[in-house]
Protein backbone atom coordinates (compact mmCIF):
# COMPACT_ATOMS: atom_id res chain seq x y z
CA UNK A 1 0.00 0.00 0.00
CA UNK A 2 2.74 2.32 0.74
CA UNK A 3 4.26 1.97 -2.83
CA UNK A 4 1.20 2.48 -4.76
CA UNK A 5 0.91 5.81 -2.69
CA UNK A 6 4.24 6.77 -3.62
CA UNK A 7 3.97 6.25 -7.59
CA UNK A 8 0.45 8.38 -7.23
CA UNK A 9 2.49 11.95 -7.70
CA UNK A 10 1.67 14.93 -6.79
CA UNK A 11 -1.75 16.19 -6.32
CA UNK A 12 -3.58 18.03 -9.19
CA UNK A 13 -3.76 21.96 -8.62
CA UNK A 14 -6.88 23.58 -8.50
CA UNK A 15 -8.55 25.70 -11.47
CA UNK A 16 -7.97 28.68 -9.33
CA UNK A 17 -4.19 28.10 -9.31
CA UNK A 18 -4.19 28.01 -12.77
CA UNK A 19 -5.05 31.25 -13.89
CA UNK A 20 -2.32 34.55 -14.49
CA UNK A 21 -2.25 36.36 -12.20
CA UNK A 22 -2.91 40.31 -13.71
CA UNK A 23 -0.81 43.14 -12.90
CA UNK A 24 -2.14 46.52 -11.98
CA UNK A 25 -1.03 49.45 -13.38
CA UNK A 26 0.43 52.04 -10.78
CA UNK A 27 -2.00 55.51 -11.43
CA UNK A 28 -0.20 58.03 -13.52
CA UNK A 29 1.90 60.80 -11.41
CA UNK A 30 0.27 63.93 -12.14
CA UNK A 31 3.05 65.40 -14.11
CA UNK A 32 2.63 62.39 -16.24
CA UNK A 33 -0.87 63.32 -16.70
CA UNK A 34 -0.06 66.49 -17.72
CA UNK A 35 2.60 65.69 -20.34
CA UNK A 36 0.01 63.28 -21.82
CA UNK A 37 -2.41 65.99 -22.47
CA UNK A 38 0.00 68.24 -23.76
CA UNK A 39 1.10 65.33 -25.93
CA UNK A 40 -2.82 64.42 -27.05
CA UNK A 41 -3.07 68.17 -27.74
CA UNK A 42 -0.54 68.69 -30.45
CA UNK A 43 -2.08 68.14 -33.71
CA UNK A 44 0.76 66.28 -35.94
CA UNK A 45 -0.80 65.70 -39.66
CA UNK A 46 0.54 62.83 -41.29
CA UNK A 47 0.96 62.84 -44.91
CA UNK A 48 -2.54 61.68 -46.08
CA UNK A 49 -4.07 64.55 -43.58
CA UNK A 50 -1.78 67.06 -45.80
CA UNK A 51 -2.38 65.47 -48.95
CA UNK A 52 -5.98 65.37 -48.39
CA UNK A 53 -5.66 69.30 -47.32
CA UNK A 54 -3.51 70.36 -50.82
CA UNK A 55 -6.57 68.68 -52.55
CA UNK A 56 -9.35 70.48 -50.70
CA UNK A 57 -8.27 73.55 -51.42
CA UNK A 58 -7.46 72.86 -54.81
CA UNK A 59 -10.95 71.67 -55.49
CA UNK A 60 -12.19 75.21 -53.88
CA UNK A 61 -9.98 77.20 -56.21
CA UNK A 62 -11.37 75.40 -59.23
CA UNK A 63 -15.01 75.85 -57.84
CA UNK A 64 -14.17 79.22 -58.09
CA UNK A 65 -12.45 79.50 -61.38
CA UNK A 66 -15.39 77.69 -62.72
CA UNK A 67 -18.16 80.02 -61.50
CA UNK A 68 -16.24 83.03 -63.01
CA UNK A 69 -15.84 81.09 -66.18
CA UNK A 70 -19.45 80.45 -66.62
CA UNK A 71 -20.62 83.86 -65.54
CA UNK A 72 -18.58 85.35 -68.35
CA UNK A 73 -19.80 82.70 -71.36
CA UNK A 74 -23.00 84.45 -69.84
CA UNK A 75 -22.08 87.33 -72.78
CA UNK A 76 -19.75 85.73 -74.71
CA UNK A 77 -22.09 82.98 -75.77
CA UNK A 78 -24.49 86.53 -76.57
CA UNK A 79 -24.10 87.59 -80.76
CA UNK A 80 -23.00 90.29 -82.02
CA UNK A 81 -26.99 91.87 -82.63
CA UNK A 82 -27.62 91.24 -78.93
CA UNK A 83 -24.53 92.50 -77.23
CA UNK A 84 -25.26 95.80 -79.66
CA UNK A 85 -29.14 95.57 -78.46
CA UNK A 86 -28.16 95.11 -74.90
CA UNK A 87 -25.31 97.93 -74.67
CA UNK A 88 -27.72 100.50 -76.59
CA UNK A 89 -30.60 99.62 -73.77
CA UNK A 90 -27.65 100.42 -70.57
CA UNK A 91 -27.16 103.53 -72.98
CA UNK A 92 -30.42 104.65 -73.55
CA UNK A 93 -30.84 103.98 -69.27
CA UNK A 94 -28.05 106.31 -68.73
CA UNK A 95 -28.70 108.93 -70.69
CA UNK A 96 -32.53 108.83 -69.51
CA UNK A 97 -31.27 109.35 -65.95
CA UNK A 98 -28.82 112.01 -67.14
CA UNK A 99 -31.79 113.73 -68.72
CA UNK A 100 -34.17 113.44 -65.56
CA UNK A 101 -31.15 114.90 -63.12
CA UNK A 102 -30.63 117.95 -65.31
CA UNK A 103 -34.89 118.44 -65.36
CA UNK A 104 -35.49 117.85 -62.06
CA UNK A 105 -31.63 120.46 -61.32
CA UNK A 106 -34.01 123.01 -64.02
CA UNK A 107 -37.00 123.44 -62.24
CA UNK A 108 -35.16 123.39 -59.01
CA UNK A 109 -33.42 126.65 -59.89
CA UNK A 110 -36.78 127.92 -61.62
CA UNK A 111 -39.08 127.30 -58.52
CA UNK A 112 -36.35 129.16 -56.35
CA UNK A 113 -36.50 132.35 -59.06
CA UNK A 114 -38.59 135.20 -59.28
CA UNK A 115 -40.96 133.26 -61.07
CA UNK A 116 -41.21 130.61 -58.95
CA UNK A 117 -45.22 130.74 -58.51
CA UNK A 118 -45.61 130.36 -62.54
CA UNK A 119 -42.98 127.78 -62.66
CA UNK A 120 -44.96 125.52 -60.26
CA UNK A 121 -47.85 125.74 -61.91
CA UNK A 122 -46.04 124.76 -64.93
CA UNK A 123 -44.66 121.71 -63.42
CA UNK A 124 -47.66 121.03 -61.69
CA UNK A 125 -49.21 120.66 -64.89
CA UNK A 126 -46.09 119.02 -66.58
CA UNK A 127 -46.71 116.07 -63.84
CA UNK A 128 -50.53 115.84 -64.34
CA UNK A 129 -50.10 115.08 -68.07
CA UNK A 130 -47.30 112.42 -66.87
CA UNK A 131 -49.80 111.28 -64.38
CA UNK A 132 -52.71 110.66 -67.56
CA UNK A 133 -50.05 109.06 -70.01
CA UNK A 134 -49.09 106.74 -67.16
CA UNK A 135 -53.12 106.11 -66.30
CA UNK A 136 -53.82 105.83 -69.84
CA UNK A 137 -56.40 108.55 -69.79
CA UNK A 138 -55.32 110.51 -72.47
CA UNK A 139 -54.23 109.82 -76.44
CA UNK A 140 -50.51 110.29 -76.87
CA UNK A 141 -48.26 109.49 -79.44
CA UNK A 142 -44.64 109.96 -80.82
CA UNK A 143 -42.17 107.59 -81.99
CA UNK A 144 -42.44 103.93 -81.33
CA UNK A 145 -43.06 100.55 -82.53
CA UNK A 146 -45.98 97.96 -84.23
CA UNK A 147 -45.97 94.79 -83.48
CA UNK A 148 -48.14 92.73 -86.01
CA UNK A 149 -48.85 89.39 -84.70
CA UNK A 150 -50.75 86.74 -87.50
CA UNK A 151 -51.92 83.96 -84.97
CA UNK A 152 -54.15 82.14 -87.86
CA UNK A 153 -53.03 79.04 -85.58
CA UNK A 154 -54.48 80.68 -81.98
CA UNK A 155 -50.87 79.55 -80.60
CA UNK A 156 -50.86 83.07 -78.95
CA UNK A 157 -50.99 81.92 -75.00
CA UNK A 158 -51.36 84.23 -71.83
CA UNK A 159 -48.16 83.87 -70.94
CA UNK A 160 -46.73 85.12 -74.45
CA UNK A 161 -48.53 88.17 -74.00
CA UNK A 162 -47.52 88.70 -70.78
CA UNK A 163 -43.94 88.35 -71.53
CA UNK A 164 -44.39 91.03 -74.52
CA UNK A 165 -45.75 93.21 -72.40
CA UNK A 166 -43.22 93.07 -69.83
CA UNK A 167 -40.37 93.12 -72.76
CA UNK A 168 -41.34 96.59 -73.46
CA UNK A 169 -42.00 97.95 -70.29
CA UNK A 170 -38.42 97.17 -69.65
CA UNK A 171 -37.30 98.35 -72.87
CA UNK A 172 -38.84 101.94 -71.60
CA UNK A 173 -41.92 102.08 -73.25
CA UNK A 174 -44.41 104.89 -72.00
CA UNK A 175 -47.81 103.34 -73.36
CA UNK A 176 -48.38 100.37 -74.40
CA UNK A 177 -51.88 99.60 -76.64
CA UNK A 178 -52.68 95.85 -77.62
CA UNK A 179 -55.98 95.95 -80.21
CA UNK A 180 -58.28 98.39 -78.49
CA UNK A 181 -56.77 98.16 -75.17
CA UNK A 182 -54.52 100.56 -73.21
CA UNK A 183 -52.14 98.76 -70.66
CA UNK A 184 -52.05 100.43 -67.84
CA UNK A 185 -49.97 99.48 -64.54
CA UNK A 186 -53.72 97.73 -63.07
CA UNK A 187 -53.90 95.81 -66.63
CA UNK A 188 -53.97 91.95 -66.15
CA UNK A 189 -53.77 89.48 -68.93
CA UNK A 190 -56.42 86.16 -68.29
CA UNK A 191 -58.05 83.36 -70.61
CA UNK A 192 -61.59 82.31 -71.99
CA UNK A 193 -63.16 79.17 -71.64
CA UNK A 194 -61.68 78.39 -74.66
CA UNK A 195 -58.30 79.27 -73.85
CA UNK A 196 -57.76 82.59 -75.59
CA UNK A 197 -55.96 85.41 -73.84
CA UNK A 198 -58.23 88.02 -72.56
CA UNK A 199 -56.56 91.72 -71.96
CA UNK A 200 -58.44 93.63 -68.81
CA UNK A 201 -61.09 91.02 -69.66
CA UNK A 202 -61.32 91.73 -73.29
CA UNK A 203 -60.94 89.26 -76.15
CA UNK A 204 -58.35 90.33 -78.53
CA UNK A 205 -58.70 88.65 -82.16
CA UNK A 206 -55.85 87.69 -84.83
CA UNK A 207 -54.20 89.42 -85.98
CA UNK A 208 -52.85 90.81 -83.25
CA UNK A 209 -51.33 94.75 -83.32
CA UNK A 210 -49.42 96.18 -80.57
CA UNK A 211 -48.65 99.23 -80.35
CA UNK A 212 -45.90 100.78 -78.61
CA UNK A 213 -44.52 104.91 -77.56
CA UNK A 214 -40.55 104.81 -76.48
CA UNK A 215 -37.47 104.93 -78.61
CA UNK A 216 -38.11 102.90 -81.38
CA UNK A 217 -35.12 101.11 -81.91
CA UNK A 218 -34.44 100.11 -78.37
CA UNK A 219 -38.22 98.57 -78.55
CA UNK A 220 -37.32 96.69 -81.53
CA UNK A 221 -34.00 95.44 -79.88
CA UNK A 222 -36.19 94.18 -77.17
CA UNK A 223 -38.34 92.28 -79.32
CA UNK A 224 -35.63 90.40 -81.11
CA UNK A 225 -34.04 89.24 -77.99
CA UNK A 226 -33.76 85.34 -78.77
CA UNK A 227 -36.00 82.92 -76.58
CA UNK A 228 -38.54 86.32 -76.22
CA UNK A 229 -41.67 87.18 -76.99
CA UNK A 230 -41.49 87.52 -81.11
CA UNK A 231 -39.00 84.10 -81.07
CA UNK A 232 -41.35 82.27 -78.93
CA UNK A 233 -44.45 82.94 -81.28
CA UNK A 234 -42.37 82.14 -84.44
CA UNK A 235 -41.63 78.70 -82.85
CA UNK A 236 -45.20 78.39 -82.43
CA UNK A 237 -46.13 79.16 -85.89
CA UNK A 238 -47.36 82.91 -85.94
CA UNK A 239 -45.60 84.94 -88.16
CA UNK A 240 -44.36 88.50 -86.15
CA UNK A 241 -43.77 91.89 -88.12
CA UNK A 242 -42.19 94.61 -86.08
CA UNK A 243 -41.97 98.35 -87.95
CA UNK A 244 -40.59 101.32 -86.52
CA UNK A 245 -41.34 104.28 -87.06
CA UNK A 246 -41.39 108.46 -86.05
CA UNK A 247 -44.67 108.98 -85.11
CA UNK A 248 -47.51 106.29 -83.83
CA UNK A 249 -50.45 107.10 -82.18
CA UNK A 250 -52.16 105.68 -79.10
CA UNK A 251 -55.49 106.45 -78.74
CA UNK A 252 -57.25 103.94 -76.80
CA UNK A 253 -57.80 105.01 -73.36
CA UNK A 254 -58.60 103.08 -70.21
CA UNK A 255 -60.88 104.23 -67.49
CA UNK A 256 -60.10 104.43 -64.18
CA UNK A 257 -61.31 102.25 -61.59
CA UNK A 258 -62.40 103.35 -58.26
CA UNK A 259 -60.24 101.06 -55.37
CA UNK A 260 -62.08 99.05 -53.15
CA UNK A 261 -58.90 98.30 -50.72
CA UNK A 262 -55.94 101.13 -51.09
CA UNK A 263 -56.96 104.31 -49.17
CA UNK A 264 -54.45 107.69 -49.07
CA UNK A 265 -52.57 107.88 -46.15
CA UNK A 266 -53.51 111.20 -44.32
CA UNK A 267 -50.70 113.75 -44.96
CA UNK A 268 -49.16 114.96 -41.42
CA UNK A 269 -48.30 118.54 -42.40
CA UNK A 270 -44.87 118.10 -41.56
CA UNK A 271 -42.37 117.62 -45.13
Amino acid sequence: MADREEDAGPAPASASSRRPRLRRRAAPTQAEARRRLRAFGRFRPTTGQLVAAVLTAMLGVALVAQVRVTEQAGLEQLRETELVALLDDVTNRANALREEVDQLEEDRTRLLGAEGDAAAAEAARQRLQSYQILAGTVPVEGPGITVLVDDGGSVVTQTMLLDGIQELRDAGAEAIQIGTVRVVASSYVSTDDEGRALLDGQPLGSPYTITAVGDAHTLAGAMAIPGGFSDSLRSAGAAVTVVEADSVVIDALHEPIEARYAQPVPSTGTP
